[in-house]
């Protein structure tokens, strides 16, 4: 496996970690529907949290957080809709951001919750 893809897992593992000590519920991990993927599907309280996760190591050019385009949020949003209708949820939905930046052997973390909306 490439490297960029093991450290991309290994970031996913560390928001999950981190989502957890959070109190959060961790329901699917990777969900695909057609050309999407959600990379955590988690609740907290009475909210399912669509989490995008976005590393990267040292000397990057851009923030993680600013990766996630139009494109994107457009695949989310149509991936947790058929979520939604194949589980039969009620519940308000949040889009989340993890952060997840190796500086040598340390991580850091950074949430941003309601990180975009999906209208």
């Amino acid at each position: 496996m490439a490297q960029h893809n093991e450290f991309g897992k290994q970031a996913e593992q560390i928001a999950v970690d981190f989502l957890l000590t959070k109190k959060y519920d961790i329901l699917e991990r990777n969900y695909r529907f057609q050309k999407a993927e959600i990379d955590i599907i988690a609740k907290k309280d009475n909210t399912l949290v669509v989490v995008e996760v976005k590393g990267r190591q040292e000397n990057f050019l851009e923030r993680p957080e600013d990766s996630v385009n139009k494109k994107k949020i457009g695949l989310l949003v149509k991936a947790i809709n058929e979520y939604i209708i194949k589980s039969e949820l009620d519940m308000e939905v949040r889009f989340d951001i993890i952060s997840v930046i190796k500086n040598k052997q340390v991580f850091d973390i950074e949430h941003f919750e309601n990180a975009f909306y999906h209208f």
